[in-house]
């Protein structure tokens, strides 16, 4: 598919580089997020050798369907629900500060800028979710699960990647970071509207007049973490039994910081907060996730079920094939009619590579996948298995064709590093400054003044060696 071409003076970059503020936020995201995805992957490998390795495939569930918790505050949960509802509200604290930083002063604050991701994101689970149904709808299944391969997991796509020494460019995995900030909006919401029912509205206001005071306190400039948490710990609570899904309460709390930064300010109190918890939500919360949710049987019959239920094999469609067209889709058509001309340095293939490796999809489509079928257990750990392998073959896909443009990716990546004169700034940044050239002149001049230093002294060696082989050669024997 050949891309847009612009027709005036005024077209735009899509996927250009970025500031150097974005970029440096990027690469400390990105970063968290690749140690949390590696724990991520380990501790689903672990959950699925507890689940199917028979001497102690017993244990797994005896562990996670243990209960514990104050039964009179309706919170005597199995350890299953207390990740599921407890942990991953840590989650979604991380993704609403993530969210509210890239509204307020990231690349959402722009709305021609946000178009992109935003509508990429949107297609790239509208898609999945109509593969699904259509899959359902031709085989008899349940449409029940059409929201379960539309969720991305950033995390466990840059593990795959860290695991298969691949490096992307900039730009590509800021799109890949907004993708996954704006896809968790979506998926939040899906979880709020779709997977709400029976509320107590008692405890809902409750909730509602926690989260009042804990905005209440922000604004006052209230300190202290010992005020925070309980507080939190109490909105959760309340949130947890109004019948809405306790992640809300997390999301709504990260939306409620401030992430601009003011005069004398070097981070905002989100940023700073976010740094805080960040470890533990990619470190303990998500991989405490996985190990209790991740474990599914994976026999020889249980796999060939995954490609013979509609209901699986949607989710399979979704992810692979779903995702990928959704978004290459949604960002082809966003540059063709907002005027955008791809970044020089990249291809559609690129594009389509980086969507492809957007149908990884874990954390959040296995919550999803508990909620949409918690009356059927024996579908629900198929549906797990459905993401699982999705996501394997998704993960597959997009390494084939990331690895066929790695070359070109290290040029890029390195190009963007590069700072010969050491000033903490990478080089491409300075091209249009002055001061920079005149500082590479005098890098590049004394450089030039230490070969000729070096060049005469060789040469005075040289001269003096070719003198003593001469006079060895004159001497009598």
């Amino acid at each position: 598919m050949a891309a847009p071409s612009p027709t005036d003076h005024k077209s735009r970059k899509l996927l250009g580089r970025l500031s150097l503020p974005e970029l440096r936020f990027v690469g400390d995201a990105l970063r968290a997020e690749t140690v949390g995805g590696v724990l991520l992957l380990v501790a689903a490998i672990a959950a699925l050798l507890w689940a199917n390795i028979p001497a102690i495939s017993a244990s797994y569930s005896s562990v996670r369907s243990f209960h514990i918790g104050p039964a009179s505050l309706g919170l005597d949960l199995s350890l299953q629900h207390w990740a599921a509802d407890g942990l991953l509200a840590v989650f979604f604290f991380v993704a609403g500060i993530e969210l509210k930083r890239e509204l307020v002063a990231g690349d959402l604050r722009d709305a021609r800028a946000a178009a992109l991701p935003v509508i990429a994101a949107l297609c790239g689970m509208a898609v999945p979710a109509v593969v699904y149904v259509l899959v359902n709808v031709l085989g008899h299944g349940s449409t029940d699960g059409w929201a379960v391969p539309t969720a991305t997991d950033i995390a466990f796509a840059l593990a795959v990647l860290a695991v298969i020494g691949t490096s992307l460019p900039s730009a590509l995995r800021a799109f890949l970071l907004t993708l996954a900030v704006v896809d968790d909006l979506f998926a939040i919401l899906i979880i709020a509207v779709f997977f709400t029912s029976d509320i107590d509205f008692l405890a809902l206001g409750g909730a509602f007049t926690g989260l009042a005071l804990f905005w209440f306190l922000l604004r006052r400039g209230v300190h202290g973490w010992y005020v925070y948490v309980p507080l939190a710990l109490v909105i959760w609570g309340l949130m947890y039994n109004s019948g809405v899904h306790a992640t809300i309460a997390g999301v709504a709390m990260g939306l409620m910081l401030r992430c601009t930064r003011r005069d004398g300010e070097q981070h905002s109190p989100g940023e700073r907060i976010e740094h805080l918890v960040r470890p533990l939500s990619a470190g303990l919360a998500v991989p405490l996730f996985a190990l209790f949710s991740a474990g599914v049987s994976l026999s020889d019959e249980a796999i060939a079920q995954v490609f013979t239920r509609p209901e699986t094999l949607g989710v399979v469609l979704g992810l692979v094939i779903g995702k990928t067209v959704g978004i290459f889709g949604g960002t082809w058509l966003a540059a063709r009619f907002t005027k955008a001309e791809l970044n020089e340095d990249l291809a559609w293939p690129d594009v389509l590579a980086v969507a492809s490796l957007a149908g990884i999809g874990f954390t959040v489509s296995l919550l999803i996948g508990e909620l949409a079928f918690a009356d059927d257990p024996v579908l629900t750990d198929e549906v797990k298995a459905a993401v699982l392998i999705g996501s394997l073959i998704a993960a597959v896909i997009a390494c084939v064709m990331l690895k066929l443009r790695n070359r070109r990716y290290r040029a890029l990546t390195e190009a963007e590093e590069r700072d010969e004169d050491h000033d903490g700034i990478p080089d491409i940044y300075e091209e249009h400054n002055p001061a920079y050239h005149l500082r590479m002149a005098e890098i590049y001049e004394e450089r030039a003044a230490e070969h000729r230093r070096r060049a005469e002294t060789e040469a005075a060696t040289a001269l003096q060696t070719a003198a003593g082989s001469t006079n060895d050669g004159d001497r009598p024997a």
